[in-house]
């Protein structure tokens, strides 16, 4: 993973060369020790960030999620949290639990440094789990926004979290996706509070199968665009 931190490392450079405030925080809570960097630019409103098992920040869908964020005028939060392959044996129940008191600290102690006035959670593949069974149901975080990528629609509660919720979301999720469920689909697609961007012939990572990098591009840039769509309607 040395090769990870090292390109981050370098991303996170880029960043501080231009005119915002990058910074690598600790926060220590329930005798643990949870890393995150926070990236500002004096903005109004910030979005944090829950990576997936293995997709992690420096990764495009991320990579390029923050930098729209960034243009939009939103702070950005990355928390850095790594779990075991282990962690998909236990309930569900249990591993919301595990990311949520890893992730509350830090969220907690950056709205407590800084009123902002508005609020964007995105996560993709596991870290949708916290945000649909845990945010969602806080009722301070009942105008936030969310976007989710590729969330783990196999997962009933995930499934009836998003049904029951009221909340402007954002799902995006590649119709080869072992977690793409038709009658699921179809069912989220009704609500008038969510917006789907279904791309074709996409995986869980949101590459296009058979491999093929020109279109992956492509799709890729269809994604953000769709997400900066999004922002601005909310916004």
């Amino acid at each position: 993973m040395e090769w990870v931190a090292n390109e981050y490392i370098e991303q996170t450079i880029e960043w501080e060369e231009t005119i915002m405030e990058v910074n690598q925080r600790k926060i220590n809570s329930n005798e643990k020790e949870i890393t995150y960097t926070y990236i500002e630019t004096g903005s109004p409103a910030v979005c944090f960030m829950f990576s997936g098992a293995g997709y992690t920040y420096e990764k495009p869908l991320f990579y390029y999620s923050t930098m729209i964020m960034l243009q939009n005028q939103y702070d950005v939060v990355h928390i850095h949290y790594a779990y075991d392959q282990d962690i998909f044996k236990h309930p569900l129940v249990d591993i919301t639990k595990v990311i949520v008191n890893d992730i509350n600290p830090v969220i907690a102690e950056v709205l407590q440094n800084h009123e902002y006035q508005g609020t964007v959670f995105l996560g993709k593949s596991l870290g949708t789990i916290p945000i649909i069974n845990g945010i969602m149901k806080n009722e301070r975080f009942t105008n936030a926004k969310m976007i989710l990528l590729t969330p783990l629609l196999k997962f009933d509660s995930i499934f009836d979290g998003l049904l029951s919720s009221n909340h402007s979301a954002h799902i995006v999720i590649g119709e080869k996706d072992h977690h793409y469920i038709p009658d699921k689909i179809q069912a989220i697609e009704n609500k008038p509070n969510i917006s789907m961007n279904k791309i074709p012939h996409a995986n869980h990572s949101l590459d296009i199968e058979p491999l093929n990098a020109s279109r992956s591009i492509t799709m890729l840039e269809g994604v953000m665009n769709r997400m900066e769509e999004f922002l601005k309607n909310i916004g």
